[in-house]
């Protein structure tokens, strides 16, 4: 089995492809080789990853990814929210114009070649006003580019699926925190920053109330959901291709308790409230909880708390640490 990752040096993708190769094999057949690709050449170290660099955006460059023929291509590849918000262009142009030259590829690759593609979607093709929790019958109605540009690839992804050019998966991903590293633009950062800051011992900033709630799943979460996409019988879909991921619904304020619980009020004092009226007015827009009853049924499995979440962030840091201090020695 041959696997491609476009967006496969980002957090999610990383993981992925470390998950892909501890495992050896994929829905039962041994993994041949698996290729990242992303804007920035880099990766893990293996002997089944190959890795590039380029513009999801050039046609050529796509062909040429979709000319070895894998079996299983991983979108992951896109510009954060708080980005394509800002800069309108560049938003199409790499999160609508890359899904189309991938799709495209693929349906003049050959007739015999349909592969299975999983799409990494946004709870952001919802806006309000939403009902409480969100169904999957609920409307698309998204209140931002990138949500908008997410809604579209999901139509073009069911309309290619339905011609029979791709077997093709959705998955509308939660915010996922706690992302380890630096800040990122998206208009959700802050979601991982209050917690990712004060456990570094820095402080974080907080653009919104308390109050505000919000659906979110962690990284581990998130390479579980692709993996079982990349397997699932897509004969349970039907025509309707893409999935609400599963998830936890929680507010600011129960965020920061349980890093005060778990790290303590002089950690929890470094978050500072400071509110930013545009961050406030994309987070309105957004979904607050989901009844994901669709993804569930199909075998999507969630995080269950976010304490647990939280631990495994700072496990994980740890392992980071140890294994820095391994290679410095």
């Amino acid at each position: 089995m041959r696997i491609l990752i476009l967006g496969g040096a980002g957090m999610v993708g990383r993981r992925l492809v470390e998950a892909l190769v501890a495992n050896g094999e994929l829905g039962g057949r041994k993994i041949d080789a698996i290729h990242s690709f992303d804007v920035v050449e880099g990766g893990v170290s293996s002997p089944l990853v190959s890795t590039s660099a380029g513009d999801i955006a050039d046609a050529g460059t796509i062909s040429s990814l979709v000319a070895a023929r894998p079996d299983v291509i991983f979108h992951l590849a896109s510009i954060v929210s708080g980005e394509a918000e800002v800069e309108f262009e560049k938003g199409y142009r790499i999160n609508l114009a890359g899904m189309q030259n991938l799709l495209e590829a693929i349906r003049l690759a050959s007739d015999e070649y349909r592969p299975r593609l999983v799409f990494t979607s946004s709870i952001a093709v919802f806006g309000a006003p939403f009902e409480e929790p969100i169904r999957d019958t609920f409307l698309h109605a998204p209140l931002t580019s990138y949500g908008t540009q997410k809604a579209i690839c999901e139509l073009l992804l069911s309309d290619y699926s339905r011609k029979g050019f791709v077997d093709g998966v959705g998955i509308r991903l939660p915010t996922i925190v706690v992302r380890p590293g630096k800040p990122n633009k998206a208009a959700s950062g802050f979601f991982s920053g209050i917690i990712r800051e004060p456990l570094a011992g820095l402080e974080a900033l907080l653009p919104v109330g308390d109050d505000v709630r919000h659906w979110v799943a962690s990284p581990a979460a998130a390479v579980g959901f692709l993996l079982h996409a990349a397997t699932l019988d897509t004969v349970v879909l039907g025509d309707r291709r893409s999935l609400t991921m599963p998830g936890l619904s929680i507010t600011v304020g129960e965020m920061v308790e349980t890093l005060r619980q778990i790290a303590g009020d002089e950690i929890a004092a470094l978050i500072k409230r400071e509110p930013d009226a545009a961050i406030g007015k994309i987070v309105a827009g957004w979904p607050r909880d989901f009844s994901a009853e669709r993804a569930k049924s199909a075998g999507f499995v969630a995080d269950t708390d976010f304490a647990a979440i939280v631990k495994a962030h700072i496990a994980d840091e740890r392992a980071r640490r140890q294994q820095g201090e391994g290679r410095a020695a």
